[in-house]
């Protein structure tokens, strides 16, 4: 059979805490509100006397001061001085006079009740003296602790001067003063009285309330704390701390056993947590989270210790194209081989203590540091056979569905606290040093320098000066001329974009053109390249030969390629140039048209709409196939000019270059050499029908007016 429950016991001590809390609040606020109220009263007492006492003083003042104005009017009218000093003096000795003055109509003192009348003829100089002079009855003004109280002598309607007496309020103050002394003494007096109640009666309840204290400590306060002790361990992250058990069977009881089951629940839906947000869905190998906090906490206990740690950035270069050719799938394969093969490389570092992450997509991270019982000197000899093992493992073959797939990595590496002394500069400096490992050719290693630092400092110096330079006039078009090759007939040419730097002078397009590319100002600059090269074409005539005037043709970069805005631009600076679309070339790098085929074939279909051409830049240098031109029609290809350039050398690239032009020609799309700078190669190139060709062997590029003198 269960016991009662003793939920109305807890709930009616509860009810007395409250209760006596209540009691001792009143008690507080009563207390609280006399001393108010006594020193209230003593304030009000205060101010009252006071103003009783001044008034009392002021009314005194002026009697006395008219009845000496009376008694001095004869003295002052016959001039007679012993007597005005009999008066003055007899004044002077009163208590609380402070001074006595007798004065002209001009206000110079004539008697100041003392024996020798040293003032005698000087003029009243302090502050109140402009206003007893010109007063014209009595005059009464407060002047520090003095009361200054004045009147006009007069004879008739003659004034024939004044009189003032200043009276102390030192003696009223100490009146005042002893007066409230005695009244607070009443007061305390009483508060005394009242404040032995009040403590005599918070005595008792302090009794009661410590008695009732006691018993709630035991059966609920003591149970309650070791329930909240246990949810902050829990909240820690600290599950192993036991739950009070009980065999209460009131609420309490039940709140204990809850809590243990709730305590199990959070622990296995903890675990499963920290597992989803600490590791990396595909590979399971740490995430950016999970390797941010155990880089943190290994930072801080290497502060100050000497010891060394590296930071070891390595991405897979070009995996975009698997998968933009092989699909996603294929690309996670290749993430799962690839994260294995950093595993195994990092485990065979002898005395290591690595951790392994993925930050997303093909980015991945080491952490390595000498084990407890290896030299911290190793630390860079260990990092720098890492990264070669890196390189050397990840440039291997992979086998993909059966075939094989080449990729290499780029790793950089920073120590730590040589290169950066906190997290996020140690990483920044990381991904800055795996970064210049791509711009040195990719599949190497390169550890971080302060002149990594430069370079992105000259990176950014340039996306900063490349704002507003198109508005500035620094950027401009220069054109290649484009030739048709069996004549070598002028019929067209390729807008090239230039930029001459007011201090640095020209930049190489190779090195701008990428950071505007990076940075996103190529879809500002695009549409103004694209609208100048319109209304420039459209000023030139026929040159003699060509059948037609010569054509513009405009490179359009991947990221506007994505705009869903090009064939607005285009339209745009057609029609503002009254161009022909015909007229018009928009070229393509493959690259950019097959990393998004769809969005690619639909939009250039809509350009070949318009009437404008589209031609495939760089051909031969991506990863595009016959199945791709099939698909993603375009109008012309322009073979790359790293096919040109050992044409005279190279069996291959003869025959490679032949077979393009031979393929294109069997799908009505025309050839465009590029990079001809020999007449043994524009021979060959003629010989094997190859439609059109340009190169500084035909032409360097030209401004704007020397093209238009070109056409004659």
């Amino acid at each position: 059979m269960r016991r009662p429950r003793m939920g109305l016991q807890s709930r009616f001590f509860a009810a007395i805490l409250l209760l006596l809390a209540l009691l001792v609040l009143v008690m507080v606020l009563v207390w609280q509100r006399q001393q108010s109220t006594q020193h209230e009263v003593s304030e009000v007492t205060r101010v009252a006397m006071h103003g009783l006492l001044s008034e009392q003083l002021r009314v005194d003042g002026e009697a006395e001061v008219r009845q000496l104005a009376d008694g001095l009017a004869n003295p002052l009218y016959f001039f007679d001085l012993d007597a005005i000093g009999a008066l003055a003096r007899a004044a002077l000795r009163e208590s609380d006079v402070d001074y006595v003055l007798v004065y002209d109509p001009q206000g110079r003192i004539l008697h100041d009740g003392s024996g020798d009348i040293a003032a005698y003829g000087q003029p009243m100089g302090d502050a109140l003296a402009k206003e007893v002079i010109a007063a014209r009855g009595p005059h009464t003004r407060m002047q520090g602790q003095v009361l200054d109280v004045s009147s006009p002598i007069m004879v008739a309607d003659q004034r024939l001067g004044g009189v003032r007496i200043g009276y102390s309020l030192v003696g009223m103050a100490a009146a005042e003063e002893q007066a409230m002394q005695g009244l607070r003494g009443r007061i305390d007096e009483v508060g005394r009285r009242n404040l032995a109640w009040l403590l005599l009666l918070c005595a008792a309840l302090g009794v009661v309330g410590l008695a009732a204290a006691v018993l709630v400590q035991r059966l609920l306060v003591q149970p309650i704390k070791q329930l909240g002790d246990a949810a902050r361990e829990i909240e820690a992250g600290n599950f192993s701390l036991p739950v009070p058990q009980t065999n209460r069977e009131d609420e309490l009881g039940d709140l204990v056993r809850t809590f243990g089951r709730m305590r199990e629940s959070v622990a296995k839906h903890d675990r499963d947590i920290r597992r989803v947000a600490y590791s990396d869905a595909l590979t399971g190998l740490s995430n950016r989270l999970a390797f941010r906090e155990s880089l943190d906490q290994r930072l801080r206990s290497l502060q100050g210790a000497g010891r060394q740690l590296a930071l070891v950035f390595a991405d897979l270069d070009d995996f975009k194209r698997v998968n933009d050719t092989l699909g996603h799938e294929a690309g996670d394969e290749v993430l799962l081989q690839i994260a294995g093969r950093i595993d195994r490389a990092v485990k065979a570092i002898a005395g290591a203590d690595a951790m392994v992450a993925r930050f997303g997509g093909d980015e991945f991270v080491i952490l390595l540091q000498a084990g407890d019982d290896e030299p911290d000197g190793d630390v860079r000899t260990m990092v720098t056979e890492l990264a070669k093992g890196l390189v050397a493992d990840l440039g291997e073959p992979l086998i993909l569905h059966g075939r094989q797939v080449f990729l290499g990595s780029s790793v950089g590496v920073a120590l730590f606290p040589d290169d950066a002394s906190s997290a996020s500069l140690l990483m920044k400096n990381g991904d800055i040093a795996m970064y210049q490992a791509k711009v040195a050719g990719k599949n190497c290693y390169r550890f971080y320098s302060r002149t990594m630092d430069q370079a992105v400092e000259r990176r950014m110096r340039m996306e900063h000066d490349l704002r507003g330079a198109w508005g500035r006039g620094e950027l401009s078009l220069a054109y290649q001329p484009i030739f048709r090759t069996q004549d070598r007939v002028l019929v067209g040419a390729e807008a090239l974009l230039r930029w001459n730097h007011p201090e640095d002078g020209a930049i190489s397009p190779a090195v701008f053109i990428e950071v505007a590319e990076q940075s996103g100002l190529i879809e500002a600059i695009g549409p103004e390249v694209m609208r100048a090269a319109c209304q420039e074409a459209s000023r030139w005539h026929k040159p003699a030969g060509a059948g037609e005037p010569p054509f513009v043709s405009v490179n359009v970069s991947p990221r506007q390629l994505r705009s869903t805005d090009l064939v607005q631009q285009i339209g745009s600076a057609l029609q503002e140039s009254a161009l022909s679309p015909e007229r018009l070339h928009v070229e393509l790098t493959e690259t950019a048209v097959i990393s998004d085929e769809a969005n690619a074939t639909a939009l250039l279909g809509r350009l070949r709409e318009t009437g404008v051409r589209v031609w495939l830049d760089d051909f031969g240098t991506g990863y595009s196939s016959l199945s791709h031109l099939r698909r993603v029609q375009v109008d012309g290809l322009k073979i790359d000019r790293s096919f040109i350039t050992d044409l005279l050398r190279d069996p291959d690239d003869l025959s490679l270059t032949s077979a393009i032009i031979a393929m294109a020609h069997s799908m009505g799309i025309v050839v465009v050499a590029e990079g001809v700078e020999k007449q043994g190669q524009y021979e060959l190139l003629r010989e094997r029908d190859c439609d059109l060709v340009q190169g500084y062997w035909l032409g360097h590029p030209l401004s704007a007016a020397e093209f238009v003198k070109l056409l004659g």
